[in-house]
């Protein structure tokens, strides 16, 4: 009993001197030369795995099974790993020294294989080295999104209502936020398999963090038109908009329509199909969170670079690029080959492969767009999705097989409308002049909108169709809002560590919910 007493004291003591908090073992790491901190980094403790965020830190959940003697693993690409008993690590920085990498010392094959060739052995050896198995992941997925208007300008050129002038329109436009961020993050179980499109979701627990005092409230901007046209239009007028070489009909009593949806000045199905998903996938937000955040993920898995029919497609399609072998190096004790690719012209990529030079497994992948994803620009509106970036980092299972550990990507869009605008208010009943009112002008907006996704994989394991098929979602499960970060939300949960513009972030006044 005497023994047992001073363990626990140890262990109390090690956890200590690591940062810990309600049984959290925090930590950064840091490169022992440079004294940066190393992004990415894997973390592991008892066949449990966390990942470092761009910052260089992370966060373990501790349990009663947790030993002092217990080891901490931890590599990362072009690294010494480090592994030794949580006993021995005595400071809250943890230091990690970069690799001695000598072509002499890699062995990995009697033949020099050549960039093309590793690439093809890669794409053979997929089915071997990816399962299509039925799977339960606990993953955690935070998005963060920031939208900043560009430009925000509405010319007056004519007006005969009088409440309807520049000066009302300027102090509109001067309502709507310029700039807006917003955090969700989710922790669950997700049930999925290659084979099927069919996904399943256990939602845990769910935020939500963002500024409602920065909102655009449609609602009262919609009301404030309605009552200004109610008071000005006649019985029995309608209205005629006209916007560069397009125009179109609309009733007074369809007003709030006008204020309500996007208008597609262009009526080219290419912009069409763009709102309409947008506005489907927001009205499914509200209806059912949990299936919008399962098919967010869903979506994340089907696009990854080891999936078939991705857009994503430097492996499957490795016709449309060009690949050339850099260097090696290793991530842990394993062999790797480095692997640039460069597009021959039609292809939407560049980037890194990081291959296991054994088994030609993509252990990590870094991309970038070479060029517009899409680009659409007609009659004075535009769309650009100038951005789409990445990493992508799989692990080893136990069932052995590599799987998802972390994804990242980054995408940006750029909207823009600029064209002449004109409302006119007609009536059928009134006598004599059928023009009744007129507001015209020109119309420049343009806005950014920037999303970044982390998903991290903290456990997998096989589950049979019996058990996939018992599983019934619950689609009652909503997000927690919050207006100011809470470090204590996710206590007793592994998640990825917040960076610091989440743990500082503050809304400026706070409209509840």
């Amino acid at each position: 009993m005497h023994k047992k007493i001073i363990f626990a004291g140890l262990i109390c003591f090690v956890l200590s001197t690591l940062n810990t908090e309600a049984q959290r073992l925090s930590s950064r790491i840091l490169d022992s030369i440079t004294q940066q901190p190393i992004p990415y980094v894997t973390v592991q403790l008892k066949n449990k795995g966390v990942i470092t965020n761009e910052e260089g830190q992370f966060t373990f959940q501790l349990d009663e099974s947790i030993q002092a003697t217990d080891s901490l693993l931890i590599s990362s690409m072009g690294y010494e790993s480090l592994g030794k008993p949580i006993s021995e690590f005595t400071e809250k920085i943890i230091y990690l020294s970069p690799k001695a990498i000598e072509l002499r010392e890699v062995v990995v094959s009697n033949k020099n294989y050549t960039a093309d060739e590793i690439m093809e052995f890669v794409e053979d050896n997929l089915e071997k080295n990816y399962s299509n198995s039925l799977t339960k992941k606990r993953v955690f997925h935070r998005q963060s999104s920031f939208d900043r208007w560009i430009k925000s300008d509405f010319t007056v050129k004519k007006s005969t209502i009088d409440v309807l002038d520049q000066r009302l329109l300027d102090s509109v436009i001067a309502s709507v936020p310029k700039y807006d961020h917003y955090y969700s993050e989710i922790l669950g179980d997700l049930y999925k398999g290659s084979q099927t499109d069919s996904t399943k979701l256990d939602l845990l627990k769910a935020s939500k963090l963002y500024d409602k005092s920065t909102e655009l409230d449609a609602e009262k901007l919609e009301e404030q038109f309605n009552d200004i046209l109610r008071k000005n239009v006649k019985d029995g007028s309608y209205f005629k908009i006209k916007s560069g070489l397009l125009s179109f009909k609309i009733d007074a009593d369809e007003v709030s329509e006008l204020f309500e949806e996007e208008i597609d000045s262009t009526d080219t199905a290419a912009l069409n199909k763009e709102l309409e998903e947008k506005k489907k996938d927001k009205e499914e937000e509200k209806k059912n969170y949990v299936r919008w955040k399962r098919n967010s993920l869903a979506r994340i898995f089907k696009g990854l670079p080891t999936a078939e029919d991705t857009d994503l497609n430097f492996i499957s399609k490795s016709r449309k690029y060009k690949y050339y072998l850099k260097e090696f190096t290793f991530l842990g004790d394993d062999a790797v080959y480095v692997i640039d690719f460069k597009s021959k012209g039609s292809a939407d990529y560049e980037g890194t492969l990081y291959i296991n030079a054994d088994d030609f497994a993509v252990l990590q992948v870094n991309y970038e767009n070479t060029k517009p994803l899409r680009k659409f620009s007609l009659l004075g509106v535009s769309l650009n999705n100038y951005l789409a970036k990445g990493k992508i980092i799989y692990g080893k299972g136990a069932n052995g097989f590599y799987g998802l550990r972390y994804y990242e990507s980054e995408s940006a869009n750029r909207v823009g409308i600029k064209r002449s605008l004109k409302i006119i208010e007609k009536n059928k009943i009134v006598k004599g002049r059928n023009k009744q009112n007129e507001l015209s002008g020109r119309m420049d907006f343009a806005f950014n909108n920037r999303v970044k996704n982390e998903v991290v994989v903290f456990e997998t394991e096989d589950i049979s169709e019996a058990a996939f098929a018992a599983f019934k979602e619950n689609n009652t499960v909503l997000p927690t809002y919050m207006a100011n970060y809470d470090p204590e939300f996710w206590n007793g949960y592994a998640i990825l560590e917040p960076n610091t513009a989440i743990k500082q972030f503050a809304s400026t006044g706070d409209k509840g919910e």
